[in-house]
């Protein structure tokens, strides 16, 4: 049995962020993270040409600001750059390849009691420590729906966290399932290489440029949700138009009362749309079966594929192994109190990076934990 003051679960963004501000409050913890590294997404499981889609100044980790060198939207290798420094600089020690498998509170002692899973020698370990933090991220378990049929499917099937680049995959006829960011920078990625490349989109999308995201920031200091999300939305139909033509409707409710009241991004437009535009991406409705290497469509529709990519997210599974929390965290994972005061539960649990705020919000979150546990402890 291993104690501590404090227990950090994740060694994403959010997590790196946290320690290092207990760090600098010389708080002990530990911070335990199920891959083999810190910042699994961003190191080994995104595709090359993402680029932050938020100014810099938005992006960074708290205490130390982007070199003036990094463009305005800092590329992922660039980010990981970053990060590597981070963790450098603050001393930053995660204990690598640990999966939680069950965390509980034991009242009588006021602790948190979490036993973990080496996943290299498969010996379990157990810790103590009166505040348990999960930083597990938004971004968790890759996600594939099940389809009727998808496992006759003799082509290629992957998740956007195994995706790279277009290179291989010219001349190939590519389904992208799902539309978020990811899903539609990948096809796009994939167009540019000359896949023949095709992109689901079932529901009304909001899209959006990066200047727009801007602005939007810009507003928000001024005016109240519902007039940033009229205003963004009449700026998005001057830039675009009318794009219904090419399968994509706009929701009847604005962008940002969307992310708010259900999770829902809109879309950071990477280039994607001018080439539906162009026809380079073909844009298709829901997926009704799949047959061998046919796909067939709500439309009536059929096509042929060599591959499919979902780009469908992630699913949390901290409900699974945190027992003993019904105020925090949702069944998804994501926090229930709305941000900016998300963060802290009862019985010492807190969680950073879960409350939809990107990494700015993540880092405020490990700042404000921090201070917290220093006047508690």
């Amino acid at each position: 049995m291993k104690e501590t003051v404090a227990i950090v679960v994740g060694a994403g963004p959010a997590g790196i962020s946290t320690s290092a501000c207990l760090n600098l409050q010389s708080i002990p913890h530990i911070l335990l993270e199920r891959e083999d590294c810190y910042c699994p997404i961003w190191k080994k499981k995104a595709y090359d040409r993402l680029h932050l889609h938020l100014p810099k100044q938005y992006c960074e980790l708290p205490h130390m600001s982007f070199p003036e060198s990094y463009p305005k939207f800092v590329p992922r290798k660039q980010f990981v750059q970053y990060l590597d420094e981070y963790v450098s600089n603050f001393k930053v020690n995660p204990a690598c390849n640990r999966i939680i498998e069950l965390a509980t509170y034991d009242e009588v002692e006021k602790k948190w009691c979490v036993k973990v899973r080496h996943t290299k020698t498969d010996e379990i370990e157990d810790f103590r420590a009166k505040f348990l933090i999960v930083a597990t991220g938004e971004n968790s378990e890759p996600f594939i729906p099940e389809m009727k049929g998808l496992e006759s499917f003799k082509g290629e099937i992957l998740h956007s966290t195994q995706y790279k680049s277009g290179s291989k995959y010219n001349n190939k006829n590519v389904l992208v399932v799902g539309c978020g960011d990811s899903g539609m920078e990948i096809a796009c990625d994939l167009a540019n290489f000359g896949a023949k490349t095709s992109v689901v989109i079932r529901s009304p999308l909001h899209v959006l440029t990066r200047w727009m995201v801007q602005f939007t920031l810009f507003l928000w200091k001024y005016l109240p949700l519902h007039w940033v999300d009229s205003l963004i939305v009449v700026l998005s139909m001057l830039w675009f138009g009318d794009m219904s033509k090419y399968g994509i409707t706009r929701p009847n409710e604005g962008p940002y009362y969307m992310k708010d009241k259900y999770g829902k991004y809109p879309n950071i437009d990477a280039g994607a749309i001018k080439k539906i535009k162009a026809g380079e991406i073909q844009v298709l409705p829901g997926i009704t079966s799949i047959n061998g290497d046919e796909v067939s469509f709500t439309n009536g529709k059929s096509y042929h594929f060599d591959v499919i990519l979902f780009a469908t997210g992630f699913r949390r599974t901290t409900k699974k192994w945190l027992k003993g929390d019904d105020y925090l965290l949702g069944d998804d994972g994501i926090a229930k109190q709305s941000f900016p005061n998300h963060w802290k539960g009862k019985k010492g649990l807190y969680c950073a990076g879960l409350g939809r705020a990107g990494l700015r919000g993540a880092g405020m979150d490990a700042q404000s934990i921090a201070n917290d546990i220093k006047t508690l402890k």
